[in-house]
């Protein structure tokens, strides 16, 4: 699937769009007092370091850098953002992160980590697409960026327990939680995998073997 690499405009309006929103979540996290946020905001400072130096290499599409910067919006959304009064929520913090969606079945937390790492497996797919261009979705490719991103999950996770041993107070939950967010980064990277399978295929697909 060759897609023409963004403009210049196009990657400085991301580029703007996710300073701000960073900038005004140092500012919410300051105010607020919530050290454990001011750990993640530092984290999404480096993530936004590597995404733009895969960038550089890759040539990600426009569709990709703002699903991406979306991706980091709702996680500082998420843990920022309280809840109204009387909204279902996982316990003790009650934030937008803990919002129940279908009460005791599904949270927003989860919803995030199946958009988020659903974006990754596209991102990976674009970064085997940078090596060589006609490359055709077969199984054995797709199941190869899904257990990458599956990989960068499973680095989120290991990046929430360094906050659970650094920090006095978090939200990240106990092992439970971990379970239903792996499931969750799954979920995504199976239906990108889909997505990928059905619309990713080259204009003229390439005769060489898997």
């Amino acid at each position: 699937m060759m897609v023409k690499p963004p403009t210049r405009t196009a990657t400085a309006a991301v580029a703007v769009c996710t300073a701000a929103y960073l900038l005004a979540a140092v500012v919410a996290a300051l105010w607020l007092g919530n050290s454990e946020f001011l750990f993640y905001i530092v984290t999404m400072l480096g993530l936004v370091t590597a995404v733009a130096a895969v960038h550089l290499r890759v040539n990600l599409t426009s569709g990709a850098l703002w699903c991406l910067s979306i991706w980091g919006l709702v996680h500082m959304a998420g843990g920022l953002v309280p809840l109204p009064s009387g909204w279902p929520f996982q316990p003790p913090n009650a934030v937008l992160y803990s919002l129940w969606l279908i009460p005791e079945h599904l949270k927003y937390d989860q919803l995030v980590h199946a958009y988020g790492f659903g974006v990754t497996t596209w991102v990976c797919w674009q970064g085997l697409e940078a090596i060589h261009a006609s490359t055709r979705p077969t199984f054995g490719r797709l199941l190869l960026c899904g257990a990458a991103a599956l990989g960068f999950g499973a680095l989120n996770e290991v990046i929430e327990f360094a906050a659970t041993q650094t920090l006095p107070n978090t939200n990240v939950g106990g092992y439970v939680n971990t379970g239903w967010d792996l499931v969750s980064n799954l979920v995504g990277a199976v239906v990108a995998m889909l997505i990928l399978a059905k619309c990713g295929r080259p204009a003229a697909p390439s005769s060489a073997a898997d």
